[in-house]
């Protein structure tokens, strides 16, 4: 017998479909037809496709009507990297979601969903500031005790936490979704930026500056096979490869993404330059070392 996680890519994505469609259904509806229980279908639509404005009518579900017709294949693969599988696929290309929506072709796929962000507390937020970005619409709310005004571009999940990317005086920002307070839409409209949807769209780290680094790292012979296999890093370059180590150059939104970056693959990594970083990097493990010895003496 097939495991639920053989047809739950299959099963989202139809669903995802018929909601952009325009359909209409109750969860026992759904349930009988993919014959799953009803408590399935009950965390599809509420756990697993949150990141929906999904509407609810005398146990009836569908799309809020200025989404309809909204998604389109890319945002399909969006949905599939939400839902954690699109690592798990060499690719998702136009030819490929069509397969994954073939039932006869889906049991050549296993889905594990990977643990994400509980934002089920805050899901008329999460739908409050999609409508803003949909319609173009300026938002207040407070972020760290402080007011903030913004254009709002996207909600960007990355590693199962949601962060938002807006633009607050002229300056391309991040913003941890959990963090938002106090939000209100002013319904003032604003004019997307087309240099800010550009770097939204082609950058593959989620905090943004206008300030990078260029960083260069290298790397042990022992994990290379990790950076060949994929690209772990930001604007990922491998330079050279040595028969003990790779040189590798990134670009980091911020220095001290690169500094948590090598921190984590620790002792496989250093920083080759700037020397500086490294220089960082070095104290604050002297400084940990340190700490440690001394609660270690009490």
């Amino acid at each position: 017998m097939a495991s639920l996680h053989d047809k739950i890519g299959t099963r989202l994505a139809m669903i995802l479909t018929r909601f952009n469609d325009g359909d209409s259904f109750t969860i026992d509806e759904l349930a009988v037809e993919f014959g799953v229980s009803y408590r399935t279908i009950y965390r599809d639509i509420n756990e697993r496709l949150v990141f929906l404005p999904i509407e609810k009518k005398h146990d009836r579900y569908s799309l809020a009507p200025y989404y309809l017709g909204q998604l389109s294949f890319k945002d399909i693969n969006n949905f599939a990297s939400i839902s954690g599988i699109a690592e798990l696929y060499p690719s998702l290309d136009r030819e490929f979601v069509v397969d994954l929506l073939n039932t006869k072709v889906n049991h050549a796929f296993m889905v594990k969903a990977s643990k994400h962000e509980d934002i089920s507390e805050n899901t008329q937020l999460f739908t409050d500031i999609n409508i803003a970005i949909v319609k173009n619409q300026t938002i207040n709310f407070t972020y760290k005790d402080k007011p903030r005004t913004v254009n709002p571009y996207k909600l960007i999940n990355t590693y199962g936490i949601w962060y938002l990317s807006a633009d607050e005086d002229g300056l391309l920002k991040t913003y941890s979704f959990t963090k938002i307070k106090k939000f209100k839409n002013t319904e003032k409209l604003f004019k997307p930026n087309k240099k800010f949807v550009h770097i939204i769209e082609q950058d593959t780290a989620v905090w943004f500056s206008q300030d990078r680094a260029e960083v260069h790292l290298k790397v042990d012979i022992s994990v290379a096979e990790y950076f060949d296999r994929r690209e772990l890093l930001p604007h990922q370059n491998i330079v050279a490869k040595h028969t003990d180590h790779y040189e590798i150059s990134a670009v980091f939104s911020y220095k001290a993404e690169a500094i948590k970056f090598v921190r984590y693959w620790i002792p496989h990594i250093e920083i080759l330059s700037p020397v500086t970083l490294q220089q960082e990097l070095n104290a604050q493990l002297d400084k940990y070392t340190k700490q440690s010895r001394m609660e270690l003496k009490l």
